[in-house]
C-alpha cells in the first residue's frame, strides 16, 4: 500500500520541532539554574553531553581540522560564544526581548557576507537591515535617557550572541567542503572551551546542587539540544536556505506563547513594535537570499 505522506513535509516538520524547541528550552533551564546550576556550570554540563554522547560519529570528522584550521578555529569560539552568551540572557532577561534582540543575526549575517564573503548587497537586503535596525533602536531606546543603548547585561549578551550566530553562519558557509558533523562538534567543543575560560576568569565555584539536577541537565543536554541540533540541521540541509530561514522565525511564536503561559514578564507597546520591524527586516533579509 503507498504511502500518502509528502517527504517534503519532513525538513519543514523537523525544523518547526527544533525552532519550537529553542523557543521554549529557556523554562528547564531556569528550572535548573534555581535547584543550583548557574549558568556558566549548567551550559558545560548541557554540551559536554550533548558533545559525548555524539563522538561514536563525530570523532574521526577532527581529521577534517587541518583542512581549514583557522576557520574551524574562529567557529568554534564564535559558536561558544553564541551559547553561553543565549543561555546567559534567557537565564536573567525577558524572554521575548532576548528572542528578538538575537534576530538581529541577519542584519549582522548581511553585513558580514558582504564583508568576508563578498556578497552583494541588495536593495531588499538594505531595507531589511534598515528594519531591523530601526526596531532594534525602538526596543533598545530609554526614554530616561534619551539614547537607544543595551539595558543591562542580558541586552549585551543577547545582542552579541546573535552576532556571534551571523558569523557562525558565515563561517559554515565559507566552508563547504567540511562535513556537517564536524562543523557541530566544533560548536560544542567551542562551547565547553569558552564556558570553562569564563568560569576560571570569574572563578565561579562549582555548583552546590542534588544528583537530580544533575541528572536533568544531562537529559536536557541529550533530548534539548542535540535532538534541536539534528533537527535544525536537518531541516536546514533539505530546503532552501531562505525557506528554512523563514520557518526558524516559530522560535519567536514558542518563545512568546511560553512567556505569556510560563511567566509574569511583561512586554510593553514599543517592545512589540520594534519586534514587528525585527521579524520583518528578518523576513526581508530570507526573502533577499531566494
Amino acid at each position: 500500500m503507498a504511502s500518502n505522506r509528502d517527504p517534503r513535509l519532513f525538513p519543514v516538520l523537523g525544523l518547526l520541532a527544533g525552532a519550537g524547541m529553542w523557543g521554549v528550552i529557556w523554562y528547564p533551564m531556569r528550572l535548573l539554574d534555581a535547584a543550583g546550576l548557574n549558568g556558566l556550570w549548567l551550559t558545560l554540563i548541557l554540551y559536554a553531553s550533548a558533545l559525548a554522547f555524539s563522538l561514536p560519529r563525530t570523532a574521526v570528522t577532527w581529521r577534517e581540522f587541518p583542512h581549514e584550521p583557522a576557520a574551524l578555529t574562529m567557529l568554534m569560539l564564535a559558536g561558544g560564544w553564541t551559547n553561553v552568551a543565549f543561555i546567559e540572557a534567557v537565564l536573567h532577561g525577558n524572554i521575548l526581548r532576548v528572542l528578538l534582540l538575537f534576530y538581529l543575526s541577519p542584519l549582522w549575517a548581511t553585513l558580514m557576507g558582504w564583508l568576508v564573503l563578498g556578497e552583494r548587497v541588495s536593495a531588499r537586503s538594505m531595507a531589511s537591515l534598515a528594519l531591523a535596525m530601526g526596531g532594534a533602536l525602538l526596543m533598545l531606546w530609554n526614554p530616561h535617557t534619551g539614547g537607544a543603548w543595551p539595558q543591562g547585561a542580558s541586552d549585551w549578551f543577547a545582542i552579541s550572541s546573535g552576532i556571534a550566530f551571523a558569523l557562525c553562519n558565515v563561517l559554515v558557509r565559507k566552508m563547504e567542503k567540511i562535513s556537517i558533523a564536524a562543523k557541530s562538534a566544533s560548536i560544542w567543543a567551542g562551547v565547553l572551551i569558552v564556558a570553562l575560560i569564563m568560569i576560571m576568569l570569574l572563578r565561579v565555584a562549582p555548583p552546590h546542587a542534588g544528583a537530580g539536577a544533575f541528572a536533568g541537565a544531562v537529559a536536557l543536554g541529550l533530548f534539548g539540544i542535540l535532538l534541536m541540533t539534528l533537527l535544525v540541521q536537518y531541516g536546514v540541509t533539505h530546503m532552501p536556505v531562505h525557506r528554512s530561514a523563514v520557518i526558524m522565525l516559530f522560535e519567536l511564536v514558542a518563545g512568546a506563547l511560553s512567556q505569556q503561559i510560563l511567566t509574569y514578564e511583561h512586554v510593553g507597546a514599543r517592545e512589540w513594535a520594534g519586534g514587528v520591524l525585527i521579524i520583518t527586516g528578518a523576513y526581508l533579509s530570507a526573502l533577499a537570499s531566494s
